[in-house]
């Protein structure tokens, strides 16, 4: 996610999301000793592929 040999960027995002799940990552992230975003971001690229590909549909004539 480097770009120029930049630090990352990062983007401020607001989501809904269960406030039990919420709870939980908070507190999973206190025991962790990192913060609740950084927690999030990890749990994404565990979950995500490494390599998005996107295919525009054939179209048929």
């Amino acid at each position: 996610m480097h770009v120029n040999n930049k630090l990352p960027t990062k983007q401020r995002v607001t989501i809904f999301i269960n406030p039990d799940l919420l709870k939980q990552a908070k507190a999973q992230a206190v025991l962790e000793d990192i913060t609740l975003a950084n927690l999030i971001e990890r749990a994404l690229l565990q979950h995500l592929p490494k390599e998005i590909v996107i295919k525009k549909p054939e179209l048929k004539i």
